[in-house]
């Protein structure tokens, strides 16, 4: 399946009926139980991943689940984290992220949040971690709306999470409201490593671990693309934001996030056909509310093309930008929130998390010329669809 088909697909996630999970009594993941200082997460095969790391970092592509204090907002997200000792793990925990609002209830009432970190769960759900869904949303029951079927869950040793049970391995704990430990610095998703400098993150305090026998332990060399932040995670963002701007009613056709891009560039392709004719507003209107949205809230660059441009190919991609994009057209935003990762920002961007984020408006002014003078593709593609079927139904009486 094409990406931006299987975008289409996955953009209808946030429309299903949830279905909540099934508690069993048992799965493959409680077929061996650790505790106390049985515990030594030292011994699992944890690589040094990066030239320049911080540390190993054992969660690279399995999923962190916490909830709320009311047990009303479960949240499934991957999120990284480095071995700190044999039962320490250091957690990040961005405010502005799900984990890290989860995290600020505990930390309002004065307790430790109770967190279960899952290595090794079913592809589907790796991929709906990494799908920004609306805060509140749980992702659980978000699966199970998408198969049509609950999925099956475990309750937890030493708290009351339930994790899905045809996991391979699981580490639960607490995570400390007051206890810092270093993390850092981690081969990003951007292609580099900012080396030599690590921040203070809560101790995620280990009380249990349960494991499947001979357990297969997951892992994302996050770098230079392509890589598993530029599929699952692209794909999903890309998919959200789909949603966004078709509930929004903007003549959409496909959207991607290419994989050489390294999740820093989002495509949206529109009808040729649209109703709209002020093409500099369109795609001011369609970048604003990429930016505006959850998943857009990752992507600091904008692409809008017609539809005779797949978003997925990287060679008409930029042949688009070399010949349509017109440099007075591009629209640079100045003091927006981005991402923090975001590879090409200074020090003080960074820290603030502030910067530019820019929309290029690729759509052909071609309709601007008179008729009988535009523009056509000086390609197969330029010859009148007729004609274009006819070769192709008669393709092999050609000799080819």
């Amino acid at each position: 399946m094409a990406g931006p088909k299987l975008v289409e697909e996955w953009s209808g996630l946030p429309d299903v009926t949830p279905i909540p999970p099934r508690q069993v009594e048992t799965g493959a993941c409680k077929e061996n139980k650790l505790s106390g200082e049985e515990i030594d997460l030292t011994k699992l095969p944890i690589p040094w991943i990066h030239y320049g790391d911080g540390g190993r970092y054992i969660n690279t592509y399995g999923i962190f689940i916490a909830a709320t204090p009311d047990g009303k907002w479960v949240n499934w997200a991957i999120s990284r984290a480095m071995l700190d000792g044999p039962r320490t793990i250091a957690g990040v925990v961005i405010p502005t992220q799900d984990m890290g609002k989860i995290y600020a209830q505990w930390k309002e009432i004065g307790k430790e949040m109770p967190f279960a970190l899952c290595l090794g769960v079913d592809p589907a759900i790796a991929m709906i971690a990494g799908y920004p869904l609306p805060s509140g949303m749980n992702e659980g029951e978000y699966m199970g709306g998408w198969y049509q079927e609950p999925v099956d869950v475990v309750k937890c040793e030493t708290n009351d999470l339930l994790v899905p049970a045809s996991t391979e391995i699981v580490i639960e704990g607490l995570a400390s409201l007051d206890e810092k430990v270093p993390e850092g610095p981690m081969g990003e998703y951007g292609g580099y490593v900012w080396c030599g400098k690590s921040q203070q993150v809560p101790c995620f305090k280990v009380t249990a671990m349960t494991h499947r026998d001979d357990p297969i332990m997951p892992l994302c060399v996050a770098g230079v693309p392509t890589e598993e932040n530029h599929t699952n995670w692209g794909i999903s963002i890309a998919a959200s934001i789909q949603n966004v701007l078709r509930r929004q009613g903007f003549p959409v056709k496909e959207c991607f996030i290419p994989m050489e891009s390294a999740a820093h560039w989002f495509v949206v392709s529109v009808d040729r056909n649209r109703e709209e004719t002020d093409d500099d507003a369109l795609a001011l209107a369609i970048g604003k509310a990429v930016f505006a949205s959850k998943g857009g809230s990752y992507i600091p660059k904008v692409i809008v093309v017609d539809d005779d441009v797949d978003p997925s190919n990287i060679g008409q991609l930029v042949w688009a930008i070399a010949t349509r994009h017109h440099p007075d057209r591009r629209v640079a935003i100045p003091d927006q929130y981005i991402f923090p990762l975001v590879a090409y920002l200074s020090q003080e961007e960074k820290k603030d998390a502030v910067s530019t984020r820019v929309i290029y408006n690729c759509l052909t002014p071609f309709h601007t010329w008179p008729e009988g003078r535009r523009p056509v593709e000086a390609s197969f593609r330029g010859y009148p669809e007729e004609l274009q079927k006819k070769v192709l139904d008669n393709w092999k009486e050609y000799g080819f």
